[in-house]
Order: structure tokens, then C-alpha cells, then sequence
């Protein structure tokens, strides 16, 4: 008998998570699994409910189960990084994007995924910190962190990646440089840059594909963006992005991967941390906890 601490965010999503709990309880009791059920109440509050259970009963439960989007997934692992005793989590996406969730195969469909976490094996995935904060897969500053999830799920379905595009086009009023220095492993870059992303991803915003990466090797693949002047060039850009299959630069696009990265602004820098707001900064230090979280992860078939 295993005992489980489910956390779920009844509202992630469409809320769907709700009329699969009697089939979930089911089928973890049918497993061999113990459950104890808490829906989270308010912002923060599956972050503080983590903390209290790793410190007070991990020799209680096995491991914590999580059902949100990426946001709720956000919470929890903030609570497992700021506790001593870290207990596994395994997860199943309600959520609209997912990325996470998608990147370590897990199943959209919320039985399926339960059942491929029974199934599962435990891997120690890195976790990325953001000054004082914690970040599962990205963090990203500038005038394209809005777009992927602002784009209607309809026009992704029809369009797929061509939907990024389009969207992206429509903020090119809204583009701000910003003048930033930005230093990595003994490197120094500065210059105007509209767009930076620190990610450990295949996906961002159900769209993007970042292609060879690893979840656990301790680096993050670093994509920054400069300014461009005209729609045309930002088509240009926003294709390179879309197509990113190894190292690259070219005149606006660089992409490079490192373990620790400084980022200083001339003026406050608003970020977006596994898709939720993560504040106004000038000074930011992001850096790979390698392994640093044990996750439930599908098991791939041969």
C-alpha cells in the first residue's frame, strides 16, 4: 500500500479534473494506493500545503500527486525547493497548455496520464532557480512572452505553428527594447534585446518545439531576440524560433545553453515563470538545480 497526497486545482483548465476524481480515487485505491485529497483554495495555497506535508508527515506519504496546469505544477514544485524533505511528485495535466507535461510524455487525457504515472518510474529532474523563486521548464521576459498563450486554442488547431506567427504580428506595436547585459559562463553580452527565454522544454505554449534537449543535465537552452523594425523581420524571427533544431545565431536569434545565467536591466524587466506572472525585475540570476526533484515519470515503451 502506497500512500498518496493528492493535490488538485479544481479550477485549472476547464475545470475537468472535477468529474474525473471518483474515477481517479478509484483507480489509485484498486492500485494499491492510500489517498488523501486536498483541492487547493487560493493562490499559493498548493505551494504552502507542500511545504506543511514535507516537513511534518514525509515519512507519511510516498509521494505527492499533483492535477493543475503548469501554474498549480509551479506551486508545488516552489514548495518542494524551499523543503528539506522533498517527496517525489508525479503529475497530471489539467490545464490548457501542458508544456511540462508534454515534454516528459506524459498523456493529455487525464485517465490516460493516471495511468501511464502508475506505470511510471521515478527520475531526478532539474529545477531552475529564479532569484529567490523556483521554475519547473521556463522562464521569459519581453514583448513575446504573451503571445503563445494568447493566441485562441481554435486558431493553434488550425494553424499549428503558423498561429505563433500571426499572433506574434500583431504585437509588433507593442515590441519595447530593452537594454540589457547579460552574462554566462565568463561571457559578456549586452544590447537591445525585445525577447529572452531560459528554458528546459519541448514546448512552450502548446506550440513551440525546441528540439534536443535534456531534462536532468544540469543546462538550460538560452534564446534571446533582438529588436527588429518591420513585421517582415519579425516573421523572420519568429520562423527561426519556431525552427530551432540545434545552436544557432543570426543577426537577431541567438541560442546557447549553459547552466547559470546574469541578466541586468536599465530599467524593471516583467518575466513570466512556467506561464505565470514572475514580477518586475532589474537583476535577475537564474540557475540549474541539477536533479534536484524526484519525478513520476510514463514509463516509454520500446
Amino acid at each position: 500500500m502506497k500512500n498518496v497526497y493528492f493535490i488538485y486545482n479544481p479550477y485549472s483548465g476547464k475545470g475537468t479534473i472535477k468529474s474525473k476524481l471518483v474515477k481517479i480515487i478509484d483507480t489509485l485505491t484498486e492500485t494499491g494506493h492510500e489517498v488523501t485529497m486536498h483541492p487547493t483554495q487560493s493562490q499559493l495555497d498548493a505551494c504552502e500545503t507542500v511545504k506543511r506535508i514535507c516537513k511534518e508527515d514525509h515519512e507519511k506519504y510516498d509521494f505527492i500527486l499533483c492535477s493543475g496546469g503548469d501554474g498549480t505544477l509551479n506551486e508545488v514544485i516552489q514548495g518542494l525547493m524551499k523543503s528539506e524533505n522533498k517527496l517525489p511528485v508525479a503529475y497530471i495535466p489539467s490545464g490548457t497548455t501542458n508544456d511540462f507535461a508534454r515534454s516528459i510524455n506524459t498523456p493529455k487525457d487525464i485517465e490516460k496520464a493516471l495511468d501511464s504515472l502508475i506505470k511510471g518510474e521515478k527520475q531526478a529532474l532539474d529545477v531552475g532557480s529564479f532569484n529567490d523563486q523556483y521554475f519547473t521548464y521556463i522562464a521569459a521576459f519581453g514583448a513575446l512572452t504573451e503571445v503563445s498563450y494568447e493566441t485562441p486554442q481554435q486558431t493553434k488547431n488550425l494553424l499549428g505553428h503558423v498561429a505563433y506567427i500571426l499572433e506574434g504580428l500583431k504585437h509588433i506595436k507593442k515590441i519595447q527594447s530593452y537594454n540589457l547585459k547579460i552574462e554566462y559562463d565568463g561571457n559578456v553580452i549586452t544590447g537591445e534585446y525585445m525577447y529572452g527565454m531560459i528554458s528546459n522544454t519541448a514546448y512552450v505554449g502548446g506550440l513551440l518545439s525546441m528540439g534536443d534537449f535534456s531534462l536532468n543535465d544540469g543546462q538550460y537552452e538560452v534564446t534571446l531576440i533582438k529588436t527588429p523594425n518591420t513585421p517582415a523581420e519579425l516573421q523572420s524571427v519568429l520562423s527561426s524560433l519556431l525552427n530551432i533544431k540545434q545552436a544557432i545565431n543570426t543577426e537577431y536569434v541567438s541560442f546557447f545553453r549553459t547552466s547559470s545565467i546574469k541578466i541586468t536591466c536599465d530599467s524593471e524587466l516583467t518575466w513570466t515563470i512556467d506561464g505565470e506572472c514572475g514580477g518586475d525585475q532589474r537583476d535577475v540570476l537564474i540557475s540549474n538545480n541539477q536533479q534536484a526533484v524526484q519525478f513520476i515519470v510514463p514509463c516509454i515503451e520500446p
